[in-house]
């Protein structure tokens, strides 16, 4: 599932993502839309989002 999947399914916003997780609402709009690589995504980065989408498997948010 791609980012945007797994913040739809959880219903959040990207600013409730982003207040959430501490990633800017940005940051979070660019790795949906492709501008930002995902697998340039930090380790960090990927734990907070992966916290608040409840993802066990931190792969899942590689997923293009």
């Amino acid at each position: 599932m791609t980012l945007r999947e797994l913040r739809s399914k959880r219903g959040l916003t990207q600013r409730e993502l982003a207040l959430r997780s501490g990633i800017s609402q940005s940051n979070i709009a660019k790795f949906e839309a492709g501008i930002s690589d995902v697998d340039n995504m930090t380790l960090r980065t990927a734990v907070k989002l992966g916290d608040v989408l409840k993802v066990k498997d931190l792969r899942e948010l590689l997923e293009p």
